[in-house]
């Protein structure tokens, strides 16, 4: 797609600064035409080949027919000997899916390279010089492997009744697919880790030791749609359990499907279609189990189930207003059901004896409203009945909690800072200490005399940015919610949190730590005191979102770059506090997705959305390397590029392109981890450049994985869900002593390294001779040949 001016119109903007980018264009051109090129000659071997199988077939067929006839004579039974074919090309192709590798190795060409084609578009990457024979390559999974140490994060934006607490002294909360049991004193999280998507709702027993929870019916890899399941667990062991004799369920299908198990036979007791409104909550009457309640939009009903079989009774509004949402309910100690709407009254529901003027004879009795109690302004939230029959109530538009008498009386009440969002769910401490839920996606705890602070903090909409700290146990964030926060992975907490006005998509520490660079989603790109929190430095490139920033590694300079393709190159000086234009990368065809510096930050390695790896020389002057051979021995400060002959192992069977996200190498060199679009973060040996490597993998996530990032000493792995508002920090275990990457890559190839033949020697220099003249090996190269080669030249 091409975009310009309309027909007819001719703009002369031709400048000094557009002359200069000629030799660029001309760059990107002769790109392009190798790429072509690199197809054309990969569509000629592959023809060759299927050539090369005809001829073996139409020779081996008499061969058998010859064999096949004899076979009645033993003495005529012989092997029949085929004839000696020399391939032209040695071909090996590993495909799968839509990504497919091919190897190919002409023996007119000194540099070895690997093709590896995505959505059929090839990639050539060409082998490290330490590399002798890429077959004998062997990948294994790595030795070290990944513990969960901390969740960060809760989740109240969308969901409810979500928080409650342990006598163990534990608040029991999810997030993604991770149930929390966060210890409120010791600070200290125990995890339950049994399902595999998201979790949306959870119930705590009367014993208050075991739980029920239930996850979405998500999708697989194909798109085929799964069945929602509800876990029952220990609390104290997080054993999952089967003990508990009926379960009540509400599922999230148009029917709103409503059914009781009974979880010691595994079996379905009974099933009933609801309502097509939206359900809320349901619950059993603690004085009698065969009475429901569910409530939603517009409805409370009131089940009664016997024989198998429901029978349903409305909830009769009467002379009362009908609200919009009945968003929860509870019961009372005298066993009435009291309810909390959506417009702030507390509703007390009792049976009164059936209406026979009204109703006609025979009429039943009904369900309907004894009481109505002016509580909030805006939505009852939730109701908390307390010991001695007390309740606790919380506002949506207020954000107040307000304790009432058994009779209620309003008693106190006090207001969660505007920060944190609506009161989502309460769940009562001791009596008078609680912990709060809110909607912007905090636990809050404290007491009405004392107020409330956060124990646990979060984003509350989708995230991407991540960036360590170089030397100190900190990591950023930063996301849709245009929220920047940094957090402490020693003291799992939040630092600090600040506002922008766009939301931030990337960001990165300048390597000596005082500063960080975030990228937003207009072009605009701003730099953070980390002890002062106050914008240093601003500017904006272009008026499309910034998708990766990157400091070199003594931090001389900054690369940004941007989805208009363009990488922008800063002068870093006065300590990251101040950044000149140094130059631009043009040659790109589609938007920058991750980029690289190399160790002596004078070259950068780049992807881009439509799967190419270019190199470039910025200390040239944002030179594009046109040979992209140079770069194969080349060492690189950081590795997130997902596309590179480091990493070509990583793509996994079926991938289409887009299924990995990010990828970051460790420090020591040793792992690789990747997050992919499937809610999994992987974790590789590096090197990892053979297609379907072994790896680790780890669940948790509940939504796909947008960053993963190392902490500065690789002690610890951060990976963040998208959708799922998620950080999971885990702990790095494991792992021997330190072998040097090129070390690994240089013991997996078996072929011998010993001097090379003289006849191979001769090819050699006869290809250099034609590289020379063709202009088209550096003198760098020629350099490196000894006196007696290079008098050859």
């Amino acid at each position: 797609m091409y975009s310009g001016f309309p027909s007819g119109l001719f703009v002369d903007d031709v400048s000094a600064d557009s002359s200069a980018e000629f030799p660029d264009r001309a760059s990107m051109m002769e790109v392009r035409l190798q790429a072509q090129e690199d197809e054309i000659t990969l569509l000629k071997s592959s023809l060759a080949d299927a050539l090369r199988r005809i001829r073996l077939h139409d020779q081996l067929l008499p061969l058998l027919k010859q064999n096949s006839e004899k076979l009645g004579n033993p003495e005529r039974q012989r092997k029949p000997t085929l004839p000696s074919l020399t391939p032209v090309t040695t071909q090996l192709t590993f495909s799968y899916g839509c990504c497919s590798l091919t190897h190919c190795i002409s023996s007119k060409n000194t540099w070895q390279s690997i093709k590896m084609f995505i959505r059929g578009r090839p990639i050539t990457m060409y082998i490290p010089s330490n590399i002798q024979n890429y077959e004998d390559l062997k990948m294994e999974p790595p030795s070290e492997r990944l513990e969960l140490d901390w969740v960060y994060g809760y989740r109240g934006r969308d969901c409810r009744a979500n928080l409650y607490f342990l006598p163990t002294g534990e608040a029991v909360y999810f997030i993604a697919c991770v149930i929390v049991l966060y210890h409120i004193n010791n600070r200290t999280q125990r995890h339950y880790r049994k399902h595999t998507d998201c979790v949306r709702c959870l119930t705590l027993h009367p014993d208050k030791v075991r739980v029920a929870s239930g996850q979405t019916a998500g999708v697989d890899k194909d798109g085929k749609p799964l069945q929602p399941c509800v876990h029952i667990w220990d609390s104290t062991s997080l054993v999952t359990l089967q003990q508990i004799a009926f379960l009540c369920v509400i599922d999230d299908s148009n029917e709103h499907m409503l059914s009781v198990w009974d979880c010691n036979k595994g079996t379905k007791h009974a099933e009933i279609k609801s309502t097509n409104e939206a359900v809320f909550a349901v619950e059993f009457n603690p004085s009698d189990s065969t009475n429901i309640i569910t409530c939603g939009k517009s409805h409370v009903y009131f089940w009664t189930l016997s024989a198998g079989q429901f029978t349903k009774k409305q909830g009769i509004f009467g002379k009362y207003k009908k609200p919009k949402f009945i968003q929860c309910f509870v019961f009372s100690l005298t066993g009435d059901v009291l309810t909390g709407d959506s417009e702030g009254n507390i509703l007390t529901w009792g049976k009164s004896a059936a209406d026979i003027k009204t109703l006609g004879k025979g009429a039943k009795e009904t369900f309907q409203i004894m009481r109505q109690t002016r509580a909030h302004e805006g939505s009852v939230f939730t109701l908390c009945t307390l010991q001695g029959g007390a309740l606790l109530s919380g506002g949506g538009k207020d954000r107040k909690i307000i304790r009432w008498s058994a009779d209620l009386a309003p008693e106190r009440e006090c207001e969660i800072p505007e920060k944190f969002g609506a009161v989502r769910t309460i769940a009562d401490v001791d009596g008078e200490e609680l912990l709060v839920g809110t909607t912007r996606n905090a636990v809050l705890r404290g007491t009405f005399s004392d107020g409330f602070v956060a124990i646990v903090q979060g984003h509350v909409d989708e995230m991407w940015g991540l960036a360590t700290h170089p030397s100190q146990n900190i990591f950023l964030t930063c996301g849709h919610d245009r929220q920047v926060c940094l957090w402490n992975t020693e003291e799992h907490k939040l630092d600090w949190c600040i506002s922008l006005e766009e939301y931030g998509l990337c960001a990165d520490f300048c390597p000596n730590g005082s500063v960080v660079s975030v990228g937003l989603s207009t072009g605009r790109w701003m730099v953070l005191d980390l002890l002062t929190r106050e914008v240093v430095s601003e500017s904006t490139d272009g008026n499309e979102q910034l998708s990766v920033m990157r400091y070199s590694p003594d931090g001389s300079f900054l690369a940004v770059g941007s989805h208009d393709n363009f990488i922008y190159i800063y002068n870093v000086t006065e300590s990251g506090r101040r950044y000149t234009r140094f130059g631009k990368c043009n040659g790109h065809s589609s938007f920058i997705t991750h980029l690289d510096w190399s160790k002596d930050g004078k070259y950068i390695m780049s992807n881009s959305g439509d799967y190419e790896i270019l190199y470039w020389d910025i200390a040239a002057g944002c030179k594009l390397l046109r040979n992209r051979f140079e770069s194969k021995d080349r060492e690189w400060a950081s590795y997130t590029c997902v596309l590179g002959f480091h990493v070509m192992g990583v793509w996994l069977e079926g991938s289409d392109g887009t299924d990995i996200n990010a990828l970051c190498r460790s420090h020591s060199e040793r792992v690789v981890a990747v997050a992919d679009d499937f809610c999994k973060v992987h974790l590789f040996q590096y090197p990892c450049p053979k297609p379907k490597a072994p790896s680790h993998k780890y669940e948790g996530h509940g939504s796909h994985v947008t960053n993963v990032c190392f902490t500065h000493s690789d002690s610890h792995l951060l990976s963040m869900g998208g959708k799922d508002m998620c950080i999971l920090q885990w702990k790095v275990i494991g792992g021997g002593g330190m072998v040097d990457s090129r070390e690994r890559l240089a013991s997996g190839s078996s072929t011998s390294t010993s001097s090379p033949e003289p006849a191979t020697i001769q090819q050699d220099l006869t290809l250099l001779i034609h590289s020379v003249n063709k202009r088209k090996i550096s003198k760098s190269v020629v350099s490196n040949l000894t006196p007696d080669q290079q008098s050859q030249l």
